[in-house]
């Protein structure tokens, strides 16, 4: 197995850490830059002193980082991952939706699957003993901090549709230690072949870290619960809301109607606006969506 400076290959920070602690996001088009933008507001108006690091591909130009930047995030470069081209080819966007369509919303036509596992070059971290990733289409609306002291791996379960669900991870957020055995065995594991990972990056967590431990949903709210399962939603106890599938910048998205007040709050988050007592906020009618 190879470790130190050849297992470091990939991934190239701008800056030196400033905490032991992270908070990480994935950026691999403006689109997800201007996610990440409310994403790393949010996380400052909780009073965290970890860093926020923005891993980001070298397709993402200056001028969609520099917002990024002018809020203090940590910028790492971030090439994708070494995979072979028959992996590629079935991971392609067209191919995956044409194999695993997704019938119960709507992906954005930036939605580049491949671009999902670069994810996994935050178990390279080295300089962090802790990070907490969160995709960059989800944004805090509470201290999160207590979430490094969970085990590696935490994860939310995927539910928004039915309680049905609980046994399925949701990578939108995730508690990892980084480690360099851990993402060479990663790296293997990934590329074998005929591997076909449904759901990209989601499917392979689930399957490598097949004893994953579950965070409350509470810490992954999917936007689809909204209107899915309004029992579930409680704005007083939510600490992460996660615009899984339409994401809130999209204009006249199919959603956009029903995710309004949900959409509204991200606005508020992006723009660095005031942002309004979250406790107060009205909670959904429990009437699920036609």
């Amino acid at each position: 197995m190879m470790f130190g400076t050849e297992m470091l290959r990939g991934i190239s920070p701008k800056t030196t850490a400033r905490s032991r602690l992270a908070f990480v996001t994935l950026v691999t088009n403006p689109d997800y830059a201007l996610g990440a933008t409310a994403l790393a507001r949010s996380i400052a108006l909780t009073g965290s002193s970890a860093d926020v690091v923005v891993l980001h591909t070298g397709g993402v130009g200056g001028n969609a980082l520099s917002p990024l930047e002018a809020l203090g995030c940590r910028m790492v470069e971030v090439d994708h991952l070494p995979l072979s081209d028959a992996f590629n080819i079935r991971h392609a966007r067209g191919a995956l939706h044409g194999a695993a369509p997704f019938t119960k919303g709507r992906k954005p036509d930036f939605h580049s699957p491949l671009d999902n596992f670069c994810k996994l070059r935050l178990w390279q971290m080295m300089d962090y003993d802790t990070c907490v990733f969160i995709d960059a289409d989800a944004i805090v609306l509470k201290n999160i901090d207590r979430l490094f002291d969970y085990p590696e791996f935490s994860a939310a379960p995927n539910v928004y549709e039915s309680l049905a669900d609980f046994h399925r991870l949701n990578s939108g957020v995730f508690v990892a230690r980084p480690s360099l055995r851990t993402f060479e065995a990663m790296l293997m594991a990934l590329d074998q072949p005929d591997a076909f990972w449904r759901r990209t990056d989601q499917t392979f967590l689930e399957h490598f870290f097949s004893d994953w431990h579950g965070l409350p949903v509470t810490m992954n709210m999917l936007q689809y619960v909204w209107f899915n399962l309004p029992e579930l939603w409680d704005w007083k106890s939510i600490s992460i809301l996660h615009y899984q599938y339409e994401k809130p910048w999209e204009k006249d998205h199919p959603r956009a109607e029903q995710l309004k007040p949900l959409i509204d709050l991200w606005r508020a988050f992006q723009g660095g606006g005031d942002i309004p007592d979250i406790a107060q906020l009205d909670n959904p009618a429990k009437a699920k969506a036609a």
